[in-house]
């Protein structure tokens, strides 16, 4: 089980790629930047209308024939460049493993690096996984999505990412059974009661009773936060400000502690959950203390809900979760966007698996690959196996990429027989075109053939040793899909074996979704519109109704063709848009006697403006089942 950390086994081979990609860049960046001086995004088109004589207009006309000069006098160049890098794509590794260590406040606080090797206690461990397609192309073809500026986006994401997932997480505890509210007056008398903890395994015991139909969740009060006269106890778990932050950005879009302006407008949160029972009631919530006033926390109720007889919460929110444990990502195709957006994770995850797939003709490429798979994997946890797979039957546009499956083994946990505590994390983007049913179907079934056999190899131990099995605390999948759950064209992915063996928190069988289920394709030409330019103000959007169908993509319609835009669209529409974006969990291959409950779903809009995706996310609880000794 060795992952690679390089992308080839020796330093010759890396200094020749390292030749042949600068013959080639030149003419690549040249053809790039007149693509896409040929087209605009809505925003630059909007731009261009209202002052026909800008400096913008001006420079395409300018730019665009000294780009084609320049290009034909790089072709010689890039030919012999490119006469080196195609041979050695086949023995180049096929993902990037990296590895930060965390530096000494991420330590203290337990924010990254050696969460896995911790000790395994019988009430279990949550994880929180997040899935999300950041459209990281190369800017020519960003802007097919009216989508532009790809290495200033990738940096944007990364930081985006880190602050949501980096921010503290406030539990409040409440002990009276019938004072529930705290008004922001009030607020002022607790400060008193607020502690730091280690956010990733210092949570308070969880107490599971049984009242009626529904299950409460008693959280009682830490020894070590002594509780207010009210009643009331409020716990804060956040890391420390990262020492390390880049340079500050110019002029109003300057960070402020790492925090960039699009999460400053999204400043509040709707991440509070509530449980009713007979002796306590618990509230979690999750808030930017350090950047918003701290009587603004309880200005807005929350918009956690839970639907009927709903089992777990779901919110749309404007920040990815709290103590985020696993991200996978797709269309992270481009290279330097790659590097910046890597860089940018690294400072809240230790653990990275990058510039994932083939190129050329190497392995599963019956056509010639001119871009990876896309795929990125990014973990708190150890990272201990990994494997990636191509699919062989890309048609049209989408077989000049490398889609496949990312698998990965991580290590989560120490039992107390020293049995190590693993999870396994499968990341995929599948076929896109519409209409090829059964190409994606193809696809879906090599992802169970190849998942299977990942989980067989890796649990092998080494020819001679003998060592106690692995414990399996899950087994997750993440991932563009490509397909929805409501769509009549989709009629054959929504019945593949997939759903028998994973389950779908969203789903409630084929065809139909849960009511609350929200799509998570954007309308490509509203990206830029006041109403959704900032996290907070799309989530607001994503919260109505009449907004969904003015800035999501739904299933096609005989009446209209599937390219045209559904702003002022009068047809009806059904349901709440396509959602193609996916987190699904298997129960089938953990211990027999440990459970899995899901504690919140969430669709993501702090990336508005970046990409034109919603993120999901998933808290997934993991027990034993046994008593603590």
């Amino acid at each position: 089980m060795v992952l690679h950390t390089t992308p080839y086994s020796s330093a010759c081979l890396h200094f020749l790629d390292g030749l042949s990609w600068s013959l080639v860049f030149p003419c690549y960046w040249l053809l790039d930047r007149l693509l896409a001086s040929c087209v605009a995004t809505s925003l630059e088109k909007r731009q261009r209308s209202q002052d026909p004589c800008s400096f913008l207009t001006l420079c395409v006309l300018i730019a665009a024939p000294l780009y084609l000069l320049l290009l034909l006098a790089s072709l010689p160049f890039a030919l012999l460049g490119f006469i080196i890098w195609a041979p050695l794509q086949a023995v180049r590794q096929p993902y990037l493993y990296t590895y930060r260590r965390p530096d000494k406040n991420q330590a203290e606080q337990g924010q990254a690096g050696g969460a896995g090797t911790g000790e395994w206690r019988p009430q279990g461990r949550s994880f929180c996984f997040c899935s999300a397609n950041v459209c990281l192309l190369p800017d020519s073809l960003a802007r097919f999505n009216n989508l532009s500026d790809t290495q200033r986006r990738a940096r944007e994401l990364g930081k985006r990412i880190r602050n949501g997932a980096s921010r503290p997480q406030i539990k409040i505890y409440i002990d009276s059974p019938t004072n529930t509210s705290i008004s922001a007056a009030s607020f002022s008398s607790l400060v008193t009661g607020f502690r730091r903890t280690s956010s990733l395994d210092q949570r308070p015991e969880q107490v599971h009773t049984t009242n009626g139909p529904a299950e409460t969740e008693i959280e009682p009060p830490s020894t070590e936060c002594p509780l207010h006269t009210s009643g009331v106890q409020i716990s804060i778990s956040a890391p420390e400000p990262d020492p390390q932050e880049e340079e500050a950005e110019t002029g109003n879009h300057r960070d402020l502690a790492g925090v960039d302006t699009g999460s400053m407008t999204a400043s509040r949160e709707s991440l509070t959950r509530y449980h009713g029972g007979d002796t306590a009631v618990g509230i979690s919530s999750n808030n930017t203390l350090s950047h918003v006033p701290r009587t603004s926390i309880f200005k807005r109720p929350g918009r956690k809900r839970r639907h009927g007889d709903e089992t777990f919460d779901h919110e749309i929110s404007a920040f990815f979760p709290a103590n985020l444990d696993f991200l996978a990502l797709q269309e992270v195709f481009d290279h330097g966007a790659t590097t910046r957006l890597r860089r940018q994770l690294h400072r809240y995850f230790p653990y990275v698996l990058s510039d994932v797939g083939r190129y050329g003709w190497k392995g599963c490429c019956s056509r010639f690959k001119f871009l990876n798979s896309g795929l990125l994997l990014a973990s708190r946890y150890p990272i201990l196996d990994a494997r990636y797979e191509c699919y062989p039957n890309g048609r049209g546009e989408d077989a000049l990429a490398a889609k496949g499956a990312l698998f990965a083994k991580v290590h989560v946990g120490t039992s107390h027989q020293e049995q190590r505590v693993v999870g396994y994390l499968t990341c995929t983007h599948l076929h896109a075109i519409e209409g090829d049913s059964s190409v994606r179907c193809e696809q879906l079934d090599l992802l169970l053939q190849w998942g299977a056999e990942f989980r067989q190899s890796s649990s092998q131990s080494p020819e001679g040793e003998k060592v106690l099995e692995d414990l399996v605390a899950f087994d997750v999948i993440l991932g563009d899909l490509n397909f929805d759950n409501c769509s009549s064209e989709d009629k054959l992915e929504q019945q593949h074996t997939l759903f028998s063996q994973y389950k779908d928190p969203c789903r409630l069988g084929p065809g139909e979704d849960k009511p609350w289920a929200l799509g998570t394709l954007l309308d490509p030409s509203g990206l830029y519109d006041d109403d959704v330019s900032s996290p907070e103000s799309l989530q607001k959007v994503m919260e109505n109704e009449e907004g969904r169908k003015e800035y999501l993509v739904f299933p096609p319609s005989k009446n209209q063709c599937p390219a045209t835009s559904q702003k002022g669209r009068k047809i009806p529409l059904k349901g709440n848009g396509r959602r193609i974006d996916y987190i699904l969990y298997s129960d089938e291959g953990i211990q027999q006697d440990w459970k899995m409950d899901i504690e919140e779903f969430s669709f993501i809009t702090q990336l508005a403006g970046l990409t034109d995706h919603l993120s999901v996310a998933m808290r997934l609880a993991v027990s034993t089942g046994e008593e603590e000794p």
